[in-house]
């Protein structure tokens, strides 16, 4: 007889966490939907969590971890063996050249396993290895860099759902759901915006979903949103439109903001990012001006990518505070925490702390530590770089470096030359391809969920997180298959540490700048090697200090929204604390971009378009491309280009070309779209195969990153390379060529 059920839960593709149904068909996952009676969610989901039945049950999915054999395929291995040999493997290498020789990757699939994270960083402060590295230093790294610069304001943000103005720069949250309109249904909510009068400035080279919704689109050249932010802080300080109360009582260094974006004058501006200069003027005029209740300025991965990141995060929050866009004394606080420890708002700011320059001093490029982590774009070189620290061993875990990190060729290298690599995948990745061992985890509804994790992210910048006292949680809701050997992906370094004798412990930490902002006290969790925790009493000890206790929250399946009357509170009356925008480091880089030859960068008739990143609304990075579910008949990632540009080369869409960088090419499917500049093509990251595999492009797409160089145009503080507004020429492909990919 067939059983059925239906039950809430939570998907954890990205970090929003929707509420959704899910239905179980005698054990097996056979669909989910938004979930009607979840109060923040309200039967909201995408498509990439309707997809949840396919990915679990996709038939390419590792049921067995996997050993590379001598000859290099891969045969099935137990997973308690399989960490018996890697633990070997790794004291073996410790003991020989030193803790420092095992690195560790932490990807954005780490995302839906909170204790994942961090008993991965447990383990390699176990193991003494500095070497911790995630994703964030290859999206958006400025972002935490800024605040440090900047300093944090403690009554936190203004509300997207009462702001009359919002600004948006190379972001497009109704397809990423990461910033600036909540994530959490981001239709929804900026449809009810628009619809009570709030007006969106959007600055994108591309009219995106959320761009053709905007009352002002700025569609400048790319790579030139540090002078359009530039030239609209000038305008507002021209025409003293600024909060001069704001400023005087809480801000530092406006004389020296004022005196550095002085030069970009909307004329200049104007020429240099090739807008309309009443645009500028506009956009600044509405910004500043609209409303009783002004919002806030929130940067996007295109943004970040295109050179200049963390200047332009810096810039982004310097324009929010000299219009004074944030909450004060007496107003509700907008994230007041559920499933993390209560804390008491306040409107003073906390003051800027160290960025960068402590801590691992990598041997490549100058690079340090950072408030973001290490950066990740320097692991190849440390990998590849012989001496004294040479990185001989990886973990990955929810990542997938042959498909996200820059400069592919590279990273293939790289991952050949280990003498060990381990990732943790739910299937046979680019990456994994190349692995020792593949550990086969659990996934998503096979394992219990919480929400504090989308709480966590509003530590990363300002307009993330959940705007509300929300939380969510949902036990494990499926079993894994009949017959399979699954291991949760905490149990995984458990199982090292016991082998390797050590003792771990992780940090819950509630705040951000690697905790150096705290918002309130951390939750120390000391995990024994013989402990024999659940993952479900695992999160009983992460939620320790949580202002509502995980079982109130878990009486609620579908979500609740609690009832929590936080208000900002006065400032201290001993607070001197002010917020900086006038960072010397920051305005000496600004004088840097002004002095920049814009005119010869344009004339280059070598690399005449500029190729930008693009979000895909079916997948979360290299995730489920292979999917008919989500690729619709499409697993590759176009080049778009405008239909003018198409047929000034001659192109038709659909017609194979080769994409050429000054560092690199690719061969890429073109494809027509009139949302884009004529002087610009789009392409999602995270497609393609291994560089000897150009001849699948059509079944797998072309990588971007590898037209990237990681050694020549980056940040030197966070060490991320330029990824977006890269310069390229884009030719037919020759018979000759197109008979070699066939």
């Amino acid at each position: 007889m067939t059983e059925t059920t239906t039950r809430p839960g939570i998907c954890r593709i990205c970090s929003a966490h929707c509420g959704v149904l899910a239905t179980v068909v005698d054990g097996r996952l056979t669909k989910v939907t938004g979930d009607p009676d979840n109060p923040m969610f309200k039967g909201y989901t995408c498509s990439k969590g309707r997809a949840l039945p396919e990915i679990h049950n996709n038939p390419s999915r590792l049921l067995h971890s996997q050993k590379r054999q001598p000859d290099g395929t891969y045969a099935p291995i137990d997973a308690e063996q399989a960490t018996d040999e890697i633990a070997d493997r790794l004291k073996h290498l410790i003991e020989t050249y030193g803790p420092r020789s095992v690195a560790l990757y932490l990807g954005t699939n780490g995302l839906p396993y909170p204790p994942s994270p961090l008993t991965a960083n447990a383990f390699m402060r176990a193991i003494e290895s500095p070497m911790f590295f995630t994703a964030n230093t290859i999206d958006q790294p400025g972002k935490q860099i800024a605040l440090a610069l900047h300093g944090h304001w403690l009554g936190g943000d203004v509300p997207f759902n009462e702001a009359d103005t919002w600004m948006l720069v190379g972001t497009n949250p109704l397809v990423s759901k990461s910033i600036g309109i909540p994530g959490q249904n981001p239709g929804q909510s900026l449809r009810a915006a628009i619809a009570r009068g709030m007006n969106l400035i959007v600055i994108d080279p591309r009219r995106s979903q959320t761009a053709a919704r905007a009352a002002i689109h700025i569609q400048p050249r790319p790579g030139e949103d540090v002078a359009i932010v530039a030239g609209i802080i000038n305008f507002i300080i021209r025409e003293n439109l600024c909060d001069t109360g704001f400023l005087t009582e809480n801000v530092v260094g406006f004389e020296e903001l004022a005196a550095a974006v002085s030069p970009f004058s909307p004329e200049y501006v104007s020429e240099r990012a090739d807008i309309p200069v009443q645009q500028l003027i506009d956009a600044a005029h509405l910004f500043a001006t609209h409303g009783s209740r002004g919002g806030m300025v929130n940067a996007g991965t295109g943004a970040n990518f295109s050179a200049h990141g963390t200047l332009l995060e810096y810039l982004c929050l310097c324009l929010t505070t000299i219009c004074g866009r944030w909450q004060r004394a007496g107003e509700r606080v907008l994230r007041p925490n559920t499933l993390m420890p209560a804390y008491t708002a306040k409107a003073q700011a906390h003051p800027p702390y160290e960025g960068w320059g402590y801590g691992e001093q990598l041997r490549v490029r100058g690079l340090t530590d950072t408030v973001a982590g290490l950066p990740t774009a320097a692991l190849a070189d440390e990998i590849l770089l012989e001496g004294e620290g040479q990185v001989r061993a990886l973990i990955c875990v929810g990542g997938n470096p042959m498909a996200a990190w820059p400069d592919q060729r590279k990273t293939y290298r790289a991952m050949e030359s280990l003498d060990l690599l381990v990732t943790l995948d739910t299937e046979m990745s680019l990456t994994s391809r190349l692995a020792d061992y593949v550990i086969a985890p659990m996934m998503q509804m096979e394992t219990p969920a919480m929400t504090q994790g989308s709480e966590l992210i509003k530590y990363y910048a300002g307009g993330t997180g959940i705007p509300a006292a929300y939380a969510q949680y949902a036990p494990r809701l499926i079993d894994p298959p009949e017959g399979a050997d699954l291991v949760e992906e905490w149990k995984f370094f458990l199982g090292l540490a016991k082998r390797m004798n050590l003792q771990m412990f992780f940090v819950n930490f509630f705040g951000g700048g690697g905790g150096r902002f705290m918002e309130s006290a951390p939750v120390v969790v000391t995990m024994d090697k013989n402990t024999n925790l659940t993952t479900e009493e695992l999160f009983v000890e992460m939620c320790a200090n949580s202002r509502i206790p995980l079982d109130d929250v878990a009486s609620h399946p579908h979500g609740r929204i609690f009832d929590i009357d936080a208000v900002v509170q006065e400032r201290d009356p001993d607070c001197t604390a002010r917020l900086d925008i006038g960072n010397p480091r920051m305005l000496t880089e600004l004088t840097e971009v002004l002095a920049e030859d814009f005119h010869t960068a344009r004339s280059d008739t070598a690399y005449p378009l500029r190729l930008i990143s693009r979000r895909h609304g079916s997948f979360m990075n290299s995730s489920g491309t292979g999917l008919a579910k989500l690729n619709g008949g499409k697993p590759y990632n176009p080049a778009y280009m405008h239909p003018n540009a198409l047929n000034a080369l001659g192109l038709q869409s659909g017609d194979l070309v080769t994409v050429t960088s000054p560092h690199d090419y690719i061969p890429a499917i073109a494809e027509a779209d009139d949302s884009l500049r004529h002087d610009v093509i789009a392409m999602h990251h995270a497609f393609g195969g291994l560089p000897s595999e150009d001849d699948e492009v059509r079944e797998r797409g072309s990588n971007v990153g590898r037209l990237v160089p990681t050694a020549i145009e980056y940040d030197p503080i966070s060490g991320l390379p330029r990824q977006s507004n890269i310069p390229v020429n884009v030719t037919a492909r020759t018979v000759e060529e197109v008979d070699n990919l066939a």
